[in-house]
């Protein structure tokens, strides 16, 4: 949505977790830390997320649930919600994006991209 009123940014930071893979059975671990920023002038409560992770071998999944690691965050103006989570791959590289559903203080309710982001495992792009 491009009214300023309702304007939440998302920005991630991934990380491989080879303590948590396996690559001998095609599991590879990964952990992001997501901010969600309230730019807009209204406070917004995220309610729900959708993902679509996409495998480096084509495989696509899609989750959807209720808030954000259980919570449903309240984001003041200006203010940010930080929270980390994880994603396991059948390979070594892969995609997530999706949106998150937020829910105004006026009432309305509109999406916040997330923009695609690259999980891979280190080296594993040249």
């Amino acid at each position: 949505m491009s009214d300023p009123l309702y304007q939440v940014d998302v920005s991630v930071v991934t990380r491989f977790l080879p303590e948590q893979s396996q690559p001998e059975n095609d599991r590879y671990a990964f952990a992001y830390t997501i901010t969600v920023s309230n730019n807009g002038s209204l406070a917004a409560k995220l309610m729900s997320r959708h993902w679509v992770i996409t495998h480096g071998n084509g495989k696509v999944e899609e989750v959807r649930g209720d808030g954000v690691v259980g919570e449903q965050p309240l984001i003041a103006p200006g203010q940010s919600h930080t929270y980390s989570s994880g994603a396991v791959l059948s390979c070594k590289v892969g995609t997530m994006e999706g949106s998150y559903q937020m829910f105004a203080q006026d009432g309305t309710r509109f999406e916040a991209d997330i923009a695609p982001f690259r999980l891979a495992v280190p080296g594993a792009l040249h």
